[in-house]
C-alpha cells in the first residue's frame, strides 16, 4: 500500500509491505521509489515516524543515485561504429566470430570462447574510437585466454602498447555518462 508522511524537507511516499520480519526495514529503489517492510504488529503512526526519522538518509541516498545513461544507438550505427576492428582483428582469430548487441548495465564485452560468439554493449558505440578498439580486441583475445591471466594481459600489451590508457579512456567516458545531469538525445 501507498503511504506519504509529512517531513521538514517535504513529504515522502512509500510503498508499505507487512511480512514475517521482526525490524522495519527501508529499501530504496533503482528508480527512487522507497519501499518498507514491516512486522504486521507494526501501527501505521509507527511506520511514518521510522520513515520520518530517517528522511536525511533517504535525501542523502537519493542525491547519490547515478542518473540515467544516455539511450544506446540503434543497432545500425553500433554495427558501423565497430565493424572496423572487427574487420581488422578476424583474421587474426579465424574469422569472425558471432557478433551480438546488446544493452548492457555493467559490461562493455563479453566472449563466450565456445561458441565463438563475442557481446558487445549497445553504449560502447559512444565511447572514443580508441576505447572502442580496445573493448573489441579485448574479446576477440577471449578466443584465445579465456581469462584474464598473464598470457593475456602479454599478448594484449604486444598488439596495444597503449593499452592502459584505452582502459582509463573507457573508465573516465563512462563516469562522465553516469554524471551528467540528464540523458543525452
Amino acid at each position: 500500500m501507498l503511504r506519504q508522511v509529512e517531513t521538514q524537507n517535504g513529504p515522502i511516499t512509500y510503498e508499505l509491505t507487512y511480512k514475517k520480519v521482526k525490524n522495519l526495514n527501508l529499501r530504496l529503489r533503482a528508480d527512487g521509489s522507497l519501499a518498507v517492510s514491516a512486522p504486521r504488529s507494526a501501527g501505521v503512526r509507527q511506520i511514518d515516524a521510522f520513515v520520518a526519522s530517517r528522511a536525511g538518509w533517504i535525501e542523502r541516498a537519493r542525491a547519490k543515485r547515478p542518473t540515467a545513461l544516455p539511450e544506446p544507438p540503434p543497432d545500425e550505427v553500433c554495427r558501423a561504429v565497430f565493424w572496423p576492428w572487427l574487420e581488422k582483428y578476424a583474421p587474426l582469430f579465424g574469422g569472425m566470430p558471432q557478433i551480438k548487441l546488446k544493452t548492457l548495465r555493467s559490461m562493455w564485452g563479453c566472449c563466450r570462447p565456445a561458441k565463438r560468439e563475442i557481446t558487445l554493449n549497445r553504449r560502447l558505440a559512444a565511447a572514443p574510437a580508441p576505447a572502442v578498439e580496445y573493448v573489441i580486441l579485448h574479446e576477440y583475445l577471449h578466443l584465445l585466454y579465456p581469462d584474464h591471466g598473464a598470457a593475456f594481459h602479454a599478448a594484449l600489451d604486444a598488439m596495444l602498447p597503449d593499452n592502459r590508457a584505452r582502459r582509463a579512456l573507457l573508465r573516465r567516458s563512462a563516469d562522465d555518462w553516469k554524471n551528467r545531469d540528464s540523458v543525452v538525445e
